[in-house]
């Protein structure tokens, strides 16, 4: 799957791979061919003077071999580091969620192209302080389609109670209060694999296993954005479309660049 997609996100390197080698065969050939007559030109006094050329038409040979050479393992360790990327966001699109109690776990994946998930991962108190600095921008995120992971590191469970105000809000206001507290209802199951997977990701990015971070994904699943510490929601709210009305699949590629 990882390799089907980097085909689709970079559908001409494959062409581009293939003429590379082409021309390194080619110029190849040409060097070989002016090696078997440089050979002889600079072993007969006869033919000494067309060495020379020879010689000039090997060195333009063996510069183009050594710069498609160059481009070609360029372009394919590119392509090494573009699967390997889409293969650790497949192997995360596999981890389990719950969205509730009492609902089957399902794939990470299975919310492709209808939330931006932003993962939280940490120690409870980390975790808690994240909710509490999300609360002021709630329908703001709710309305640009995010829905947090929260994901304790430490075995406690974190806090993430709304207060007396969210609970007293008029029946008017109920149905957005109730979609307010759907963006932190997510749950990870199977924590061991979690675990692997955070792991695994600090230890490519050289961050510590101690460390608290948060992941935000775009819409198509790819990661946009991470960082130690807390997720930044404002930058969130200002960079992220709103996923209902007139913009509803006009910006929903106006994720943020790929990581």
């Amino acid at each position: 799957m990882a390799k089907i997609r980097s085909e689709v996100l970079s559908p001409f390197r494959s062409v581009r791979m293939f003429f590379y080698l082409a021309f390194m065969a080619s110029a190849g050939l040409g060097a070989l061919i002016a090696l078997t007559q440089l050979i002889p030109a600079l072993s007969s006094p006869a033919r000494a003077a067309a060495a020379g050329e020879t010689l000039k038409g090997l060195g333009i040979d063996v510069a183009a071999v050594s710069v498609f050479a160059f481009l070609y393992w360029r372009e394919s360790k590119a392509k090494d580091a573009q699967v390997a990327k889409l293969t650790r966001e497949e192997n995360l699109s596999r981890l389990r969620i719950r969205a509730g109690e009492g609902r089957p776990p399902v794939p990470l994946g299975e919310l492709r192209g209808t939330a931006r998930l932003v993962i939280v991962a940490g120690p409870a108190a980390f975790v808690t302080e994240s909710f509490r600095r999300s609360k002021p921008f709630l329908k703001d995120l709710m309305e640009r389609g995010v829905l947090v992971v929260p994901f304790s590191t430490d075995g406690n469970a974190p806090d993430l109670q709304f207060d007396e105000a969210d609970e007293e809000e008029e029946e008017a206001a109920a149905a957005a209060g109730k979609m307010k507290r759907r963006l932190w209802q997510l749950t990870p199951v199977y924590t061991s694999e979690w675990a692997k997977w955070l792991d695994d990701q600090k230890k490519l990015a050289n961050v510590s296993p101690d460390s608290p971070v948060y992941l935000s994904l775009r819409l198509d699943g790819r990661v946009r954005g991470s960082g130690v510490g807390y997720p930044p929601w404002q930058a969130f709210v200002a960079q992220l479309p709103p996923v209902k009305g007139m913009w509803s699949g006009l910006l929903d590629g106006m994720d943020g660049r790929v990581l």
